[in-house]
């Protein structure tokens, strides 16, 4: 369902700056004013190539987990009768014959049961040569009743310390003035050398340290000067509130100016005393799968380098234009950084498919999205906030709007040569993320996970106890609340 533009005169400024921008943007052809590489179209890579190792897996391997130097690492579940009280010291004496390694033994009533005090089912994880395993279970199914066994649910590795994201460092370029013909730079060996220089900041970065600073040259400044003065005033009209108190803030507290590029390390303490994310240095884009788990930590990934002056209002990929322009403001925002930090901590261990639907869906909010306030439509996010040209299309007649669907927007089809033909729209950014957070119940994971901003790291919750301690701290915030209105009352 199509939303209503904004008022008449955001309108005509609209059509009187896209007409002032064709006047003076006769440098380049290129319409987009964002990323060409994207998080999606990496998560979709990814996606596909695991589809099709999994399609070339033999299905009769499928009761075998794990398998290394002829070992196999195997899940058995089977039931036995209390009546039967030989019968665990015998299954036990055949995982015994067989020499295999009990990693894990557990037992609970049993489900089928008429009579739950009747039987009992075990589960058990164990360690054996991979030729012994068809053995071992006929030997139990002479005991033991409903013997089955299970292929354990792998999930990918992901980060619990955050530390750890010094190992999420992978990148889909390393430096694309290198490999890209149709980049700005690929024919300037100047602005080659000085990008590689930019990036072995981030490559030797360490979490804990302090981002380097960079002496950003005449020509640099310049560039970001150009940008920073067009769309700041524009953005005076058409950015959201957050983002408008976010750059005030910024501008007030880390240098952002015309003359100026602001520093990470600035930013970076910046943003933690108001939201608790910080910045570390990036060299490119990053995998999918490493930038959102980075968010799950309130970390943002930025890079450090500008964009090519011959070009500057395009980027064929994220600079720090695009990130301290775009998402440094929001993130100064304590609402739209939980929404961040939700996209993160949904993406750990979540399967190949659920990736490339989180990536969408940060690409249709993060980076794209709309929202109403006061009875208009305005911008938050980074990929409109940091692009003259996208931000006047988007508030323009010519491309859709919808209401904001997470279902929807996570299969929607994107844009990354263009400007994108379908926008979403948020009622508000609490709105935005109650929907957020109802559509990431619906993945798929065999636990869930909840960051300790105490320790900075994410504790998987796949057990009752854990659960439980999560819950006496939730209860003793509750008690502190109450506590207060009480108080006040």
């Amino acid at each position: 369902m199509p939303i209503s533009n904004s008022s008449t005169s955001s309108t005509k400024t609209i059509r009187r700056a896209a007409s002032e921008m064709e006047r003076s943007d006769s440098v380049t052809s290129q319409r987009f004013v964002g990323r060409r590489q994207s998080l999606i179209e990496d998560a979709r890579k990814g996606r596909e190539a695991a589809a099709a190792a999994a399609e070339a897996t033999d299905v009769s391997e499928q009761i075998v987990f794990e398998e290394e130097n002829g070992k196999a690492l195997l899940n058995v579940y089977f039931t036995l009768r209390t009546s039967k009280i030989p019968a665990l010291s015998r299954s036990l004496k055949v995982f015994e014959t067989f020499e295999a390694k009990i990693h894990h033994l557990e037992t609970r009533q049993c489900r089928k049961a008429r009579d739950q005090q009747e039987a009992l089912e075990y589960f058990v994880r164990c360690e054996l040569h991979r030729s012994d395993v068809g053995t071992l279970i006929s030997s139990i199914k002479r005991i033991a009743e409903d013997v089955r066994t299970t292929k354990e649910v792998k999930v990918h590795w992901f980060p619990k310390q955050i530390a750890e994201l010094d190992k999420c460092h992978h990148l889909m370029t390393k430096f694309d003035p290198d490999l890209d013909q149709d980049h700005p730079g690929f024919s300037d060996p100047v602005y080659r050398q000085r990008r590689k220089m930019i990036g072995e900041i981030a490559f030797r970065y360490r979490h804990g340290n302090a981002i380097p600073r960079v002496d950003y040259t005449e020509e640099e400044i310049k560039t970001w000067r150009e940008v920073y003065v067009t769309l700041r005033e524009l953005c005076n009209i058409h950015a959201c509130s957050e983002h408008l108190e976010g750059i005030q803030m910024l501008e007030k507290h880390c240098a952002y100016s015309p003359d100026n590029i602001p520093q990470l390390e600035d930013v970076s303490r910046f943003l933690k005393e108001r939201t608790g994310f910080l910045v570390r240095p990036v060299a490119g884009l990053l995998s999918a799968r490493d930038f959102l788990a980075s968010l799950a930590f309130r970390v943002f990934q930025c890079t450090q380098y500008i964009r090519h002056s011959s070009s500057p209002m395009h980027s064929p990929e994220p600079d720090c234009i695009h990130e301290l322009l775009g998402h440094m403001p929001m993130l100064s925002s304590r609402t739209f950084a939980q929404f961040s930090q939700n996209i993160g901590l949904a993406s750990l261990g979540a399967s190949d498919e659920d990736i490339e639907k989180l990536s969408t869906l940060y690409w249709f909010t993060v980076e794209f999205g709309l929202c109403k306030q006061n009875g208009e439509i305005k911008a938050y996010g980074a990929g409109l906030l940091s692009s003259y040209g996208e931000l006047l299309h988007a508030l323009s007649d010519d491309p859709e709007r919808r209401v904001f669907d997470p279902d929807a927007a996570s299969v929607e089809p994107y844009q990354d040569q263009n400007y994108q033909s379908v926008y979403f729209v948020s009622e508000s950014f609490q709105d935005a993320k109650e929907k957020l957070r109802a559509y990431v119940a619906g993945i798929r994971r065999p636990f869930s996970v909840r960051y300790d901003p105490y320790t900075s790291s994410v504790e998987v919750l796949d057990n009752p106890l854990k659960i439980r301690g999560g819950l006496d701290s939730v209860k003793d915030d509750l008690k502190i609340l109450i506590d207060a209105l009480s108080v006040l009352s």
